[in-house]
């Protein structure tokens, strides 16, 4: 079977994220991701925020024409030469499964929202859960409480985990939980004690929306918040009963893991659906009804 080069991006509120993957058919085996971009969203146009995710991505490897399909997700109505799009959830269990083979579900933690996701050994999403409150279980009210504490963001996570007596912060609003920060700050908790009561706080909301869908093995944490290492050390925490209020008997049966590219989940999930989309669509015969994107060999697809 020959293989397909495409190109997933994923557009979400804080960045944009280009994967060039390989792969026969959008299957995991043997798929290889081949370049990779992700772009702050700052105050650009996010055109050339997309334009410059996919230019660092093939690092002057590709031609604009080389690719078999231009798949897209997230907030992507500006890729307007996409050849498809899919769903957020669905790229994101893909991304999930191909960081990890024996993955049954996966978080994604993004810039404003979060969803715990369920999914079947092939990747087909069989259950989810959004947070659907105010952003206190966020990347952006983290990224904003780093900021007012003077701490940058790649340091959060490290700084988070040396804590020694965490703080807790509400967990329910976004302005409260930043009024309990100031409050803090003024007796002198320490940043370590604030950061690590935002993570438990953040963690136990998260928890309970995998436990509602009833996910149960490794969890794979993609998203803005991937790589927080002080966030994954209170998912763990929280999902084996502690965290910010301990609660014997409420343990979640699962194990939280991730990539350190876990970022890039929705974009790869994206770029092998889109590899999936093309090989169905070739076996049936049906390519001319794409309607956007490029062919390998250089021919636009119409």
């Amino acid at each position: 079977m020959r293989e397909q080069t495409t190109l997933g991006i994923d557009v979400g509120s804080a960045a944009v994220k280009a994967v060039i993957m390989r792969s026969a058919g959008g299957d995991n085996a043997g798929a290889e991701m081949i370049g990779h971009s992700c772009q702050r969203i700052r105050r650009r146009d996010l055109h050339e925020t997309i334009q410059a995710a996919i230019t660092e991505a093939g690092q002057g490897r590709f031609a604009p024409n080389a690719f078999d399909y231009v798949a897209t997700t997230g907030e992507a109505d500006a890729v307007e030469f996409r050849t498809g799009h899919f769903y957020t959830i669905t790229t994101h269990a893909r991304g999930a499964l191909y960081f990890n083979a024996d993955a049954a579900g996966a978080l994604d933690v993004g810039s404003l929202h979060a969803r715990a996701i369920r999914l079947d050994p092939r990747g087909k999403v069989t259950a989810q859960r959004m947070t659907s409150q105010c952003a206190s279980g966020s990347g952006q009210f983290l990224e904003n409480i780093a900021r007012y504490l003077g701490v940058p963001i790649e340091d959060v996570g490290e700084l988070s985990r040396t804590a020694q007596a965490p703080e807790m912060v509400s967990g329910i609003c976004a302005v409260l939980a930043e009024t309990d920060v100031i409050n803090m700050v003024s007796r002198g908790i320490s940043t370590a004690d604030i950061l690590k009561g935002i993570h438990l706080s953040i963690a136990g909301r998260l928890v309970q929306l995998v436990r509602a869908i009833g996910t149960e093995g490794q969890v794979v944490v993609t998203g803005g918040l991937a790589t927080d290492t002080g966030l994954l050390a209170a998912l763990q925490e929280s999902a084996d009963g502690g965290g910010a209020k301990k609660r014997p008997g409420k343990q979640v049966n699962v194990k939280f893991v991730t990539h350190p590219e876990g970022v890039l989940a929705g974009a790869i999930g994206a770029a092998l659906l889109g590899a999936y989309r093309y090989r169905q669509l070739e076996e049936t015969g049906k390519l001319a009804m794409l309607t956007g994107g490029y062919t390998a060999t250089g021919a636009p697809l119409t």
